[in-house]
């Protein structure tokens, strides 16, 4: 059984899920882009400079126009994939990069929150957001160290797919007024995010024991 099947019947993560389902909707797009003479990984950085002007605006204490930028990069995120699956050109250095600015982006907007916190004195959030972010980082390092040694480790509750349909809407509505939402999803990544990092160390851990 690999740490996939552990996670439970379908392998593959709700964001791939995803990716598969749009593909009508995603590939066309794509190929607009493509056409106009961009890169992948010139989608992948336009993505990363959304997230840190989006954190910026969090930074300052608007939500609204924050949270709507975060979650307009979402989308975004999901185009680079499929313009490098229509070039032919998928490559490991092109992940590599999509994984890391990936991360980048989450640390921008969770900073982006951490300052906007401390200005306005909210403890209890400040506390919240750097285990939202310390999660939500783990997640992905504990599925690229497992993946170093020749295990697999992409299940979970809340990849990152997962943590931006909580975190952006929280955000937008907190722009909206619904003081409480950024509470509420920030607190849910900081619990559900570490717990899917330790459902994925412990798939690691039944790999190993197999193997060894």
């Amino acid at each position: 059984m690999t740490a996939n099947e552990a996670a439970g019947p379908d392998r593959r993560t709700l964001s791939e899920q995803m990716r598969v389902r749009f593909k009508g909707v995603l590939d066309p797009i794509a190929r607009v882009l493509l056409g106009l003479g961009l890169f992948p990984n010139t989608i992948t950085l336009v993505g990363l400079v959304g997230n840190a002007i989006g954190a910026l605006f969090l930074a300052r204490g608007n939500f609204l126009v924050g949270g709507m930028l975060v979650l307009f990069m979402g989308p975004i995120d999901a185009l680079d994939g499929a313009m490098a699956r229509l070039r032919g050109e998928a490559s490991d250095f092109g992940a590599f990069v999509d994984s890391v600015t990936d991360r980048y982006s989450e640390l921008f907007i969770y900073g982006g929150l951490v300052i906007t916190f401390v200005v306005t004195q909210q403890t209890a959030l400040i506390v919240l957001t750097f285990f939202a972010a310390a999660g939500s980082v783990l997640v992905s390092y504990v599925k690229a160290r497992a993946e170093s040694l020749d295990f697999e480790a992409k299940g979970g509750l809340l990849t990152r797919f997962e943590r931006h349909l909580i975190l952006a809407p929280a955000l937008v509505l907190t722009g909206f007024g619904v003081t409480q939402a950024a509470l509420i999803g920030i607190a849910l990544i900081a619990i559900l995010a570490n717990v899917t990092a330790l459902q994925r160390i412990r798939a690691v851990r039944q790999q190993a024991r197999r193997r060894s």
